[in-house]
């Protein structure tokens, strides 16, 4: 494997108030240029870093694309929108460096699993704008494919799931609250702009959506309803409902996007191989299907 992928690891992509912000780059040697699809880790916007991924190596070989694997601000560190601010940052950076890393210019794909299938949706439906609200950095940052497994979409309902399930819950700090800074239904106007939802377009990019409906974190109706969204605007969207897969069966075995092992599918998509109604291969599938278009130079 070693041979046929280079790493370029501990790249920084931006600098924060926070510190800088590393993003570790997969590359199929190829000697032509490739494509390069961006993984955001999960973890309820709180946990998790760039190393929270699949084996990006094997996906990269298996698909032909880079793969790169970017960290992005916690809500420890800032608030919505900074992380969207920040996926959009790592995308720029790498259109800027395509040349440098041997990556094709405009043919990104974004990848991501629970909080960062959230950032990868709105990163990929708001691409085409030239800036976001809060954004200080411009320049649009588009995006041809995007796949995202059981992400959070209307965190409000997120939200209203998590109080009727546990009654007594403190809903401001569930991992929705701690990125708004407090109660979705006491900022509407934030999660407005956090939900994908909101930033549905007839441009939008083609999307892949794999949710289980056995998720009691994350309910398989948000996939749902972004999938519907998506159609309704005339977006190729296809949806993937895993029958009895619970949340985080995309993380790596031994990883879990939050500390809640007893409703986690940890690594099952690995585990579980080809056997499963869906696995890896239509991921694969997917980004070569959209991505792998033209000729590298």
């Amino acid at each position: 494997m070693s041979e046929t992928i280079r790493v370029d690891a501990d790249v920084v992509f931006a600098r924060r108030d926070s510190g800088d912000l590393l993003l570790d780059l997969h590359r199929p040697v190829t000697g032509g240029t490739v494509p390069v699809v961006v993984w955001l880790h999960g973890g309820g916007w709180f946990a998790g870093d760039r190393t929270l991924a699949p084996d990006l190596a094997r996906h990269a070989v298996a698909t032909g694309c880079a793969m790169a694997s970017i960290e992005y601000r916690l809500s420890s560190q800032a608030l919505f929108p900074a992380q969207l601010h920040d996926v959009r940052a790592a995308v720029r950076f790498l259109n800027a460096r395509a040349g440098h890393y041997g990556l094709r210019p405009g043919a990104v794909g974004l990848w991501g699993a629970s909080a960062g299938g959230h950032l990868a949706a709105l990163a990929g439906l708001t691409g085409h704008l030239a800036e976001v609200p809060g954004e200080r950095e411009s320049g649009a940052v588009p995006v041809k494919a995007v796949a995202v497994s059981y992400p959070p979409v209307d965190l409000d309902e997120v939200v209203a799931d998590a109080e009727a399930a546990r009654p007594g819950l403190d809903a401001e700090s569930t991992p929705e609250a701690r990125l708004l800074g407090g109660h979705p239904a006491r900022l509407p106007e934030q999660a407005r702009l956090a939900s994908p939802l909101t930033w549905i377009s007839p441009g939008a990019p083609p999307f892949q959506l794999s949710h289980g409906t056995a998720d009691v974190l994350v309910s398989h109706r948000q996939s749902e309803r972004l999938h519907a969204a998506l159609v309704a605007a005339g977006v190729p969207s296809e949806l993937h409902l895993l029958d009895g897969y619970r949340h985080g069966f995309l993380n790596p075995p031994g990883r879990l996007d939050v500390a809640l092992g007893r409703v986690m599918d940890d690594g099952r998509l690995a585990a579980d191989g080809e056997q499963a109604a869906f696995g890896f291969s239509d991921i694969h599938d997917f980004f070569r299907k959209h991505l792998m278009t033209g000729e590298t130079r």
